[in-house]
């Protein structure tokens, strides 16, 4: 099967497209036959080498060996299903998330890390999901424990989390306050944002006249890459949120240890993939309560996946970048 690798670090990336061996399954496993999926940030971590600098190096021991096929995300359909499988048969459309290494034809996914795509998603929209709607749905939901009439944050509204949990968040009740780049204001509005902040104009700090009882950042800042640790926005981030609030970033991996401020509790988080939370979010993208927005769509070839990862740097951001077999 064809797989598309990176083969050495740093910018600009070597692609490669590969000759594998289709995956083994074990017996709660879903073998995908691949149709689409999409670009993260992090992938900017592992592709530019950054990750061997950064302290959370040695979580990623074990898969930082080159040649190193990216992609957390997989929409397609199902061709083959391990012995213990009881939720999904060949020829079911799928979409969920994986570790590491969707940039293939087959992929092998647990069956509790999928769910059955709605009939009216196309393929490049469910490869676009996953990963970015279940960190949304469980960082307002579960870490944040948001309720109807309270006030949130949340930092890059138009990018993949940020345009999702707007949506979620304004669906629930709350009062949502977002920033954005002053061309992607008509699109967070649209998404049902109260207020839209442009940061690079004005000090979002000025802007918010009542505390926050959530933020959650999801901000792209360089520099919390070397140290983990909240930035400029990240620092702001405290003084917007009431005493006692919520914050919840998924950049600054080492905000746990950082000293508490007016008992906020502040936490890092990554998305725990499980089937409960998928068919929820399937459910409200079934029921248009929920769209994810795809920017651009590129083909499954090594030029393709490279156009992809530079379209991702480049500005305006919004939504989702995809890689389809639909195309070319």
């Amino acid at each position: 099967m064809k797989a598309i690798a990176l083969t050495s670090f740093g910018i600009p990336e070597v692609l490669k497209e590969l000759e594998l061996p289709i995956p083994s399954l074990t017996d709660t496993q879903v073998l995908i036959e691949m149709r689409a999926s999409s670009i993260n940030p992090a992938d900017y971590l592992f592709r530019s080498g950054a990750i061997l600098q950064s302290p959370m190096a040695h979580k990623f021991r074990d898969q930082l060996q080159l040649p190193m096929v990216l992609g957390n995300e997989v929409a397609g359909i199902v061709h083959e299903v391990g012995r213990k499988v009881t939720q999904f048969k060949p020829g079911d459309r799928v979409m969920g998330m994986v570790q590491r290494g969707s940039y293939m034809d087959y992929v092998a996914v647990e069956e509790d890390h999928l769910a059955v795509i709605p009939e009216s998603l196309s393929f490049e929209e469910a490869g676009a999901a996953p990963t970015v709607a279940l960190t949304a749905w469980q960082a307002l939901f579960e870490q944040g424990h948001l309720q109807p009439g309270q006030r949130i944050l949340i930092q890059a509204g138009a990018g993949g989390v940020g345009h999702v949990a707007v949506q979620l968040a304004k669906q629930h009740g709350a009062y949502v306050i977002a920033t954005a780049r002053d061309y992607n204001h008509d699109f967070v509005r649209g998404l049902g944002a109260d207020e839209v902040i442009d940061y690079t104009k004005a000090d979002f700090t000025t802007q918010i006249t009542d505390p926050v009882d959530i933020v959650l950042d999801t901000a792209k800042d360089a520099s919390t890459f070397g140290t983990g640790l909240p930035g400029e926005i990240g620092e702001k981030n405290f003084s917007v949120i009431k005493d006692g609030g919520t914050y919840i970033s998924v950049v600054a991996f080492g905000i746990n240890q950082y000293p508490k401020v007016r008992n906020i509790h502040a936490h890092f988080f990554q998305a725990q993939p499980n089937r409960t939370d998928f068919e929820s979010i399937a459910h409200y993208l079934k029921d248009n309560q929920l769209k994810i927005h795809v920017n651009e769509t590129f083909a499954f070839t090594a030029q393709g996946l490279l156009q992809a990862y530079r379209k991702s740097e480049e500005l305006p951001k919004r939504g989702k970048i995809v890689i389809s077999k639909n195309i070319g």
